[in-house]
């Protein structure tokens, strides 16, 4: 970026900003409505309807039900560069124990037709409200800034399935084709910290569904059985060879067990187990190695225990990896840090999580970046580190406990998203 255009930026992301206190006016009543009233992956009409309602008031042309419940609106503002920013809107099925005056006492019911808590125990409520803020400080300086600026608001991001329903939906041949996309996360960081990484940033993520057929008999005569419980058994211990001793030293890679089920009774040796296991990677090459050995593995192990029908695999859950583009993200880090100043915007790192959101970018071939944004009580981050607590007392994503402060947080957020897009749509 030369100079001059620095400059520009520069400028033009000071005039943006100079309505920020008039935006966080609304946005902390935004938050705490969507925090209050949290909607499961696929549900979510009520949030859905909000920013469809907030983005018409603001001028923009609006798409909904682009996947069930997506939102998607468009900002023309002459030529320039087209910019796409997303927030997920989904929350979780987990009872909220925060103990905040806006906590979440709803349940609902689940695709399983189970009736469940839920809570935005992942933040996405902060994220729609911080896209829903940007958005409105755009349309009000176009002046400042010239292109088309996309916010989509995608459902179901905890399910793996949002993103690529949107796609199905018609996102592509429904919006102009942008030209960048970013996305962000708030995280158990202190609040005010803005993190970025280049490259592999998010793993991919494959759930399993591996169904051990036996041959069931009366639990006192074992010999006229094939027993799914001992060969599940046996399967779970081979797996875990994988990762120690089928994997290269230095390249990472977590394969986890987290069911299984076989059985009801005692006394009876059922005729099948069915394992759940969960599979994180950064390379793809090493992804698809081991899958290939489970496979192996588990097919090996049923055929030495004369399993009578061969195993079944069910792959659900897939998330593809957020692999941040370099070029892309050091220009936005830059950005942050002429902004946000050296020390607030830091290295985030690769993290074990998994991500739909790089579905939407890769399915129009385009480049794009995502970053982090702390969301933790700095003071209380700073006792739980000194202490050597920070595991301990800190709640992550997905915790009952976990409650970001709203500011800075929404602020941060609000504003990291308009000195992105501000970087490519500076006239």
């Amino acid at each position: 970026m030369t100079e001059k255009l620095r400059d520009q930026t520069t400028s033009s992301i000071a005039e943006v900003l100079t309505g920020l206190r008039e935006t966080a006016a609304w946005q902390e009543r935004v938050y705490k409505e969507i925090h209050t009233h949290p909607e499961l992956s696929f549900q979510e009409t009520k949030t859905a309807a909000l920013a469809a309602t907030k983005l018409k008031e603001f001028g923009y042309e609006v798409l909904e039900g682009l996947g069930r419940t997506g939102v998607v609106g468009i900002l023309r503002n002459g030529e320039g560069q087209t910019v796409l920013a997303r927030a997920d809107m989904d929350a979780l099925p987990v009872r909220e124990n925060t103990g905040l005056p806006y906590a979440s006492t709803l349940t609902a019911v689940d695709d399983s037709g189970n009736t469940v808590n839920v809570a935005h125990a992942c933040a996405h409520d902060a994220h729609v409200t911080c896209l829903l803020g940007a958005a409105e400080l755009l349309a009000k300086t176009r002046q400042s800034w010239g292109g088309t600026f996309i916010a989509l608001f995608q459902p179901a991001e905890e399910v793996a399935g949002g993103a690529k329903a949107m796609i199905d939906g018609g996102l592509r041949e429904r919006i102009p084709k942008p030209d960048v996309a970013f996305a962000q996360h708030v995280l158990a960081y202190p609040a005010g910290k803005i993190g970025t990484q280049t490259g592999p940033v998010l793993s991919a993520g494959d759930s399993i569904r591996i169904t051990l057929y036996g041959k069931g008999a009366h639990g006192s005569m074992p010999h006229n059985s094939v027993d799914p419980v001992v060969l599940a058994a046996l399967v779970v211990l081979r797996l875990q060879t994988i990762v120690s001793r089928e994997t290269k030293p230095g390249e990472f890679a977590v394969l986890t067990v987290g069911s299984s089920i076989a059985g009801s009774k005692s006394n009876i040796i059922p005729d099948r187990a069915v394992l759940l296991a969960n599979l994180r990677t950064y390379d793809m090459a090493v992804r698809r190695r081991m899958i290939d050995s489970i496979e192996r593995m588990v097919k090996a192990e049923c055929e030495a225990s004369g399993s009578p029908r061969p195993p079944e695999f069910d792959y659900f859950d897939q998330y593809p990896l957020t692999d941040n583009h370099p070029g892309v993200t050091d220009r936005i880090t830059s950005a942050f840090r002429s902004h946000f100043g050296k020390e607030p915007v830091f290295d985030l790192g690769r993290l074990t999580a998994s991500e739909d959101f790089s579905d939407i970018p890769n399915a129009f071939g385009i480049p794009y970046t995502y970053w982090g944004v702390g969301g933790t009580d700095p003071e209380k981050y700073q006792r739980a580190l000194d202490a050597g607590r920070v595991e301990q007392d800190i709640p992550v994503n997905h915790s009952e406990f976990f409650a970001p402060v709203i500011e800075p947080t929404l602020s941060n957020g609000t504003q990291a998203l308009v000195i992105a897009a501000l970087t490519y749509l500076v006239k």
